[in-house]
């Protein structure tokens, strides 16, 4: 007797064997988890997404179309991808000398509740702390303190940010 999915993945992804999908979450169309990616409850995967081998994500995390979460890359509960992001897991890639698997991927964490505007590039190894917002189009290149809001490229510090997103004055 097989098991019922507690899960939504649409017809035209593919899900590789030895994934966790936690309850009511939602993977659309043309997206693909790779083997041992862990995904937590009620998250919504949108179109077009890639999760990389054993990439963890938490609950209630929300990733818009057109996004890869990398090997090396961990979102906490409640994060926010927005459309065309993009997370990176090698500083200096050269397809002469290719670096393949996990001994070669920088961490990088998105800690809770932190948002990532559509178009961000992150690159490895930085950490996003709690309820960070990171404005579209921003190129991340250091770690981001919990509630700071960062925009440019290289992105930097411009304020505070509350729970909500809503912005701070000092």
């Amino acid at each position: 007797m097989s098991e019922k999915k507690n899960y939504f993945v649409h017809d035209s992804s593919y899900v590789d064997e030895d994934v966790e999908i936690g309850k009511d979450t939602n993977i659309w169309h043309f997206s693909h988890v790779q083997s041992g990616a862990q995904i937590g409850t009620n998250c919504s995967i949108g179109q077009n997404v890639n999760i990389g081998n054993n990439v963890k994500i938490g609950n209630h995390v929300k990733i818009q179309n057109n996004v890869s979460v990398y090997e090396g890359v961990e979102l906490e509960d409640y994060v926010f991808c927005g459309p065309s992001m993009v997370f990176t897991n090698i500083k200096i890639p050269r397809s002469e000398f290719p670096q393949r698997g996990s001994d070669y991927y920088q961490k990088t964490l998105v800690k809770k509740s932190a948002s990532i505007g559509a178009n961000v590039t992150i690159i490895c190894g930085v950490t996003i702390g709690e309820y960070a917002m990171i404005g579209s189009g921003a190129v991340v290149t250091k770690d981001v303190p919990a509630y700071s809001m960062v925009v440019g490229n290289p992105g930097r510090i411009i304020g505070k940010v509350d729970k909500k997103g809503n912005r701070l004055t000092e």
